[in-house]
């Protein structure tokens, strides 16, 4: 196997690690993100002129707002300490990240994380509507 061979094996094999470890440290954090959009959707809602003729789809949504705010929660803190799995994601991508600018450089870091943001754009655009 010559030098590009190998250099385009750690590529991918680093490309990989990235998006599992990010895809699953963002199934947590995106919950805590989704919550502060949501919050400002809700004061949004109850400011409108509309808002006693929508007030039973109001109340849904704020009882979606709290499942979402207790299943974050659940997912990253256990009994008031980060959890060890979400403290472990969060240094295996840091330790990725350290290992891809060292081993391909940082435009190559760069590169992957963009490739990773289109990736879930593309993922979100493509999806169906949930019935």
């Amino acid at each position: 196997m010559n030098k590009a061979e190998i250099k385009n094996l750690k590529k991918r094999y680093c490309l990989w690690l990235y998006k599992t470890t990010k895809e699953s440290l963002d199934k947590i954090e995106r919950k805590f993100t989704q919550l502060e959009i949501d919050r400002g959707i809700l004061s949004e809602l109850k400011k409108s002129p509309h808002a006693k003729k929508i007030k039973k789809f109001i109340r849904e949504f704020e009882g979606y707002i709290q499942n979402k705010e207790r299943d974050g929660l659940n997912l990253k803190y256990k009994n008031n300490a980060l959890r060890p799995e979400y403290e472990f994601l969060v240094l295996k991508l840091r330790a990725v990240k350290k290992i891809i600018a060292k081993e391909l450089g940082k435009d190559a870091l760069r590169k992957i994380g963009f490739l990773y943001e289109k990736e879930m754009a593309k993922r979100i655009l493509k999806s169906t509507p949930h019935k």
